[in-house]
């Protein structure tokens, strides 16, 4: 499968330290963290889950060093509804948005406990791939390109500003989300 992360982008993670690939994971994650916490946010017995995925894209900030318990996080959040394969599949907005926060941050963490180049580039491809298909439903919208933007920002040696730009970006995402809703 062809990865939509720009080949420089990708090349630049196989190529940077563990600290760069969890600066890229965490900016990616923070991007996506309120299609999750937005869409979810009113689903009862999801509390514990809104917490979990908070805490967990907070603590990927830390990017000076990996999650120690990386790895106990990924196994947990593999047990959210989103990741368990059913029948039907995603056939719906929300759900289809809120499997692609999940994955992202499954990525993430993935990639901040290894150092993974691999993870990272899939972290960044769930992004992406999420952002893709909201161009394709909303008129005029360049969210994909924005998340390039952003993707390449966070492994410039200038990424300040890139957690201002990350929730920015995740918010306009979400209103973009929300205008796809039945009213």
């Amino acid at each position: 499968m062809e990865k939509l992360v720009e080949k420089a982008v990708a090349e630049a993670l196989g190529d940077g330290d563990s600290q760069a690939i969890r600066l890229y994971v965490a900016a990616s994650t923070e991007r996506m963290t309120p299609l999750f916490m937005g869409l979810r946010a009113n689903t009862p017995g999801r509390e514990s889950d809104l917490d979990f995925y908070a805490e967990s894209v907070r603590d990927l900030w830390h990017a000076d060093q990996p999650l120690a318990d990386a790895t106990e996080r990924v196994r947990l959040l593999e047990r959210f509804p989103e990741l368990q394969p059913n029948e039907e599949g995603i056939t719906d907005v929300v759900d289809t948005y809120a499997f692609f926060a999940v994955l992202t941050l499954r990525y993430a963490l993935l990639a901040n406990g290894s150092g993974n180049a691999d993870a990272a580039v899939s972290c960044g491809h769930a992004a992406l791939t999420a952002m893709g298909m909201l161009d394709l439903n909303v008129a005029g919208a360049s969210f994909l390109a924005e998340e390039q933007r952003l993707q390449s920002l966070s492994l410039s040696s200038d990424a300040a500003g890139l957690w201002d730009a990350s929730v920015t970006a995740g918010q306009e995402r979400f209103r973009a989300v929300l205008g796809r809703l039945p009213r």
